[in-house]
């Protein structure tokens, strides 16, 4: 095995961009290392609050469990009422649990349009046959 400060075949700024790669896998390592972490600097949350989050979810569940008891109690309310509550969980669960928050925009705008498209092709489903009339 050769040398790494030896230059290669691919010329001495194939190996000054290596180099340079290297230095900021040493950096990063060094601030792993030390517990600091700059990626989202003051973006994430605390486990408390992931906690918080998580018992705010199983309240909703708690929810719509209880709203699915009810259905001829609410007549009409009832399935627009379980889907801005599946809204609500799919956003929280999707921003937070998924870290979709803190990355690019990019990635929230595919969740969101897969959801759209669902929930279109899901309502066309169900106007197909007839379930609103």
């Amino acid at each position: 095995m050769s040398d790494t400060s030896e230059t290669t075949e691919l010329g001495e700024g194939y190996d000054q961009a290596n180099e340079a790669v290297r230095h900021q896998v040493d950096e990063r390592e060094d601030a792993t290392v030390h517990g600091v972490h700059d990626d989202h600097p003051g973006d994430h949350w605390s486990d408390l609050k992931f906690v918080y989050l998580a018992l705010a979810l199983a309240l909703v569940t708690a929810l719509e469990v209880a709203l699915s008891y009810m259905v001829d109690d609410l007549g009409p309310v009832f399935l627009p009422a379980l889907i801005i509550l599946m809204l609500v969980k799919f956003f929280s669960v999707v921003s937070y649990f998924m870290h979709l928050k803190f990355d690019n925009r990019l990635f929230s705008l595919m969740f969101y349009m897969g959801l759209l498209l669902a929930v279109g092709v899901y309502t066309a489903t169900l106007l197909t046959f007839k379930f609103f009339d």
